[in-house]
């Protein structure tokens, strides 16, 4: 099978990673967190990189300069007793063996576990950047400096959702890194990687920046953030945590993970940005925790099938699929169907961009919100919340995936909502509509993504109260293509239905 893998090494994920084995809701997982501390002391530079310069044949006066701000990270995990599960010894129910063992299973002596990988000091007073991959699950931490001192360090922080770190050291006078501005790299731009693979030492790697802004789902089962720069500078197992570079030796990421089809380099290597470094590292040194900041909206990126359903002239922007009561965006006046088309003057691309835009914004600021209504430009403003634990709460683009080539309701089979259906799926009160209890496998409906248990809320805009309403709006559809608003895994979604391109319609 013709497939590539992101890795990313941890425990949660058996495969392979920037870094050796080292061994949420929506805010990070907080180990040894102080709350109210001082703010985080970071070196900034937020000038362009000199891209005038002439090809250099050496980069080994910037190596100089930024090497010594790059850590090796060990990590060891102390052995556990365990109760073994009953699978892991057959006939373990037995009355006999149970009895032998005084009625309980035997205990199993888990193995310590060690690990690898890097880390880029942030302030001269000990605070280090890594990935949480890096550090999850540790007991110790031993940081070794470029110049043979080695510190043991605590954790202040951990944020899964972004797979960092800010872990901390007992010194003073660190070479701290200074860090650029990651949102005035462009693609070309050449950078350094500096890391500890394979535990072999510190060492430098070179290429380009291959992309930005890159989203590879590495960190779906986290509902994670991605933003990643890709890089073909080579990344191994052990450089998790270190860092990437500009000519200018100012820090543009942390190297995270790789995408490869056999757990080595392929030139595919990802770093999360810088912007979103310091965004984190602040909020956990500052307060405890990753503050985010929260719209209340559920929104997705605009297919072209969305965007003629729509009449829209454009697929930049993202579409609001629901309006969370009471939030935000609520008390702003946004409204299910409108477009956010920008953030305080600057534009939104799509639905990933606009998550990326809030959530990096302080509660209680103030957005200006561009927006299109019925196709016509307004403007918003809205004050941000503090982005609550509830799963529901999150703004993402959760179903910008759906396929553009989406089919209608022929091989639909569709049943009131009744007492019985919102008990079995769990439905909030305020969901009214129709519940889809068979699809045909082949039908339009099913390319679209739609399965049974979604309720469909609206069809072409219109309400729908009972499954005979669905019906009856399906056949009053003259086009071959359907605008559904659906209620589908716990969240509202804009789905278009097309069957132009159905069986029944081949000659």
């Amino acid at each position: 099978m013709n497939t590539s893998h992101a890795s990313i090494l941890n425990r949660r994920r058996a495969i392979w990673a920037a870094g050796l084995l080292a061994v949420a809701g929506v805010f990070a997982a907080l180990h040894g967190a102080q709350n109210s501390n001082p703010a985080i002391t970071l070196k900034r530079d937020a000038q362009s990189v000199n891209r005038g310069q002439l090809e250099r044949a050496s980069f080994s006066d910037v190596v100089k300069r930024v090497a010594p701000s790059v850590v090796k990270i060990t990590t060891e995990t102390k052995a556990r007793r365990v109760a073994a599960r009953g699978n892991e010894f057959p006939g373990l129910d037995d009355p006999m063996l149970r009895q032998f063992f005084g009625g309980r299973p035997p205990e199993m002596r888990q193995q310590p576990q060690s690990g690898l990988g890097s880390g880029v000091i942030l302030s001269a007073d000990g605070y280090i950047a890594t990935n949480n991959h890096v550090v999850e699950g540790a007991d110790t931490l031993t940081v070794a400096l470029n110049d043979g001192r080695e510190f043991t360090a605590k954790i202040i922080g951990r944020d899964p959702q972004s797979d960092l770190a800010v872990i901390k050291v007992d010194a003073k006078d660190l070479p701290a890194l200074t860090l650029a501005d990651s949102s005035k790299i462009e693609v070309g731009d050449r950078v350094l990687a500096i890391g500890n693979p394979f535990g072999i030492g510190e060492t430098v790697t070179s290429g380009i920046v291959s992309a930005k802004g890159r989203r590879v789902g590495i960190l779906a089962d986290v509902e994670g953030y991605e933003d990643f720069i890709q890089t073909d500078a080579a990344i191994n197992p052990g450089n998790s945590g270190g860092a990437l570079v500009d000519v200018d030796g100012r820090l543009i990421g942390i190297n995270t993970a790789i995408l490869s089809r056999t757990g080595g380099f392929q030139g595919v290597g990802l770093a999360v940005p810088t912007n979103m470094v310091s965004h984190v590292a602040d909020s956990i040194v500052k307060t405890g925790k990753v503050v985010r900041g929260y719209l209340g909206v559920n929104i997705q990126s605009i297919t072209p099938a969305l965007a003629e359903s729509f009449e829209l002239k454009s697929r930049d922007g993202a579409l609001v699929a629901e309006v969370v009561p009471d939030g935000p965006a609520a008390k702003a006046g946004l409204k299910t169907g409108d477009v956010i088309t920008g953030v305080n003057g600057k534009p939104v691309t799509d639905a990933n961009n606009l998550t990326l835009t809030v959530t990096a914004i302080a509660p209680g600021t103030k957005l200006n919100l561009d927006i299109l209504r019925d196709g016509k430009a307004r403007q918003l403003t809205a004050t941000t919340a503090e982005r609550p634990s509830s799963r529901r709460a999150r703004t993402a683009e959760m179903f910008s995936k759906a396929d553009d080539d989406e089919g209608v309701l022929n091989g639909v089979t569709v049943e009131d909502l009744d007492r019985d259906a919102r008990q079995q799926l769990n439905l909030p009160a305020r969901v009214k509509g129709a519940v889809i209890t068979a699809i045909e496998p082949d039908s339009a409906a099913a390319r679209a993504g739609i399965r049974p248990g979604d309720v469909i809320l609206e069809i072409n805009k219109q309400p729908v109260t009972s499954a005979q309403e669905a019906v009856e709006l399906t056949s009053k559809t003259e086009s071959k293509k359907t605008l559904l608003k659906l209620w589908s895994r716990g969240s509202t979604v804009f789905v278009v239905v097309d069957e132009s391109g159905s069986k029944k319609d081949a000659s």
